[in-house]
């Protein structure tokens, strides 16, 4: 088992920036892949970013202004969003899967109970 635990949320204004963080405990060997997806109301969890090894991907919504990364020392996962939008309005979800380069939601097993980022324009 891997227990994720998000924080860093909350409201910022539009071109603002926050830093999400996501600490792992638990069998973290198992931690290949770490990543971020997003769910906006009334809109399906979306592919945010995801990290293995130093080997990042971004959906291209986020691409040039969210930076993943992580500290495997403190097995914790950084998501840095910069140059925030209105439409970045979401609950943020840290996950983690044993797949390498894993992308794809299936993929992740182990998720955190999310993080509110809320943008005002």
């Amino acid at each position: 088992q891997v227990q994720l635990v998000e924080s860093g949320g909350g409201l910022v204004q539009a071109g603002g920036s926050l830093r999400l963080s996501c600490a792992a405990s638990g069998r973290t060997f198992s931690m290949y892949t770490l990543g971020w997806f997003r769910q906006a109301p009334g809109k399906e969890r979306e592919f945010v970013a995801t990290i293995t090894r130093s080997l990042t991907f971004y959906a291209d919504s986020v691409k040039g202004r969210f930076t993943v990364s992580r500290d495997n020392a403190k097995n914790t996962v950084y998501l840095q969003m910069n140059t925030l939008r209105p439409e970045d309005t979401a609950v943020y979800y840290c996950a983690s899967s044993s797949t390498e380069y894993a992308t794809a939601e299936s993929l992740f097993h182990y998720w955190g109970q999310g993080t509110q980022v809320t943008v005002s324009s």
